[in-house]
């Protein structure tokens, strides 16, 4: 299968993906070399700045960077590690959704607001309020109603949380119990605010069983996403320490949702992080590896490729690592 690297100037990754305007636009985290070392938390994800790209011909065509459209001096509450953002349009605005530890080194939720989807973007100066962990992933429904995603384990600070409250230590369920789920949040009219308490983002097995923590293959661990296919709502997501992009189907964004498969194997690097996104009549996968930094993990680099569906709407799987 045909991958392309788009940026090969720049370590870019964690993919959101939309077409505005008619054309294809990336929403990346940026990837540098801060020096920090390796640790199970993350901090060598450094990531201080986001860049926009756009294109016309995913597989061929020129790739345009629009430049920094926002970096962590620009945000007052803003500490450090600008991880996974996205991006989505309502009335001729555009709200870019990011996440970023705080002066405490908790993780929130803050947006940033541009008239053009290529920024810049002028921050709200105070995060989401209620907002937690991190990856936020911002879905549009038919009815125009806006869905965020997100949450993320381990480093991205979810354990810590249970019902909306903060706990006093981290706590991460038995093997045997149902494992932490990501969580949604429709948002308010205009956008910077959670319109009602997040829920949990249920995925349940072939007997409808909510997935178990100890279940490493299936269960929920980082990067939501979530795109709608003849009907269906897909969740898809990783399972961070096995590696591996699934997803689960539901018939409202809300869940529950019921597993289906792998979407793609391990790649080059510890994350995975990737979006779905049509356009043009083809859909296509957005991901990265760290093939081209001799494998880095904190040095990740965009890819795409085609991805397809049989008859019955089942993701065929994608392999991760090239030939």
């Amino acid at each position: 299968m045909k991958k392309r690297y788009l940026i090969p100037g720049d370590y870019m990754a964690d993919p959101s993906v939309h077409v505005f305007e008619g054309k294809v636009y990336i929403y990346p985290s940026h990837d540098w070399e801060s020096g920090i070392p390796e640790d199970d938390w993350g901090a060598h994800f450094d990531m201080r700045d986001y860049h926009v790209f756009s294109l016309e011909d995913v597989m061929e065509g020129d790739v345009t960077d629009h430049g920094m459209v926002l970096d962590k001096t620009d945000v007052p509450w803003v500490k450090r590690q600008m991880w996974d953002c996205d991006c989505c349009e309502k009335d001729g605005k555009y709200y870019l959704y990011f996440p970023a530890k705080d002066h405490t080194d908790i993780f929130r939720l803050g947006v940033a607001v541009s008239d053009t989807p290529y920024g810049p973007f002028a921050p709200e100066p105070d995060p989401i309020r209620g907002s937690y962990s991190m990856d936020p992933a911002v879905f549009k429904d038919d009815d125009g109603q806006v869905y965020v995603y997100f949450g993320g384990l381990m480093g991205g600070q979810l354990q810590r949380y249970k019902d909306n409250s903060a706990l006093e230590c981290a706590e991460f369920p038995a093997d045997d119990e149902p494992a932490i789920p990501s969580r949604v949040a429709r948002l308010t009219e205009d956008m910077k605010q959670f319109a009602e308490e997040p829920r949990p983002v249920v995925i349940l097995d072939e007997n409808g069983k909510p997935l178990t923590a100890g279940d490493h293959d299936r269960r929920f661990f980082e990067a939501s996403w979530m795109h709608k296919y003849n009907g269906k709502y897909y969740f898809s997501y990783s399972t961070g320490d096995t590696h591996l992009l699934c997803y689960a189907i539901g018939d409202n964004p809300y869940g529950p949702f019921v597993y289906q498969g792998v979407i793609l194997t391990p790649v080059v690097g510890w994350t995975t992080h990737h979006c779905i996104v049509e356009y043009k009549g083809k859909w296509y996968l957005f991901h990265h590896d760290s093939v081209p930094s001799g494998g880095r993990t904190w040095l990740r680099s965009l890819k795409v490729c085609e991805l397809h569906y049989d008859a019955e709407g089942k993701i065929e799987t994608i392999e991760g690592k090239d030939d």
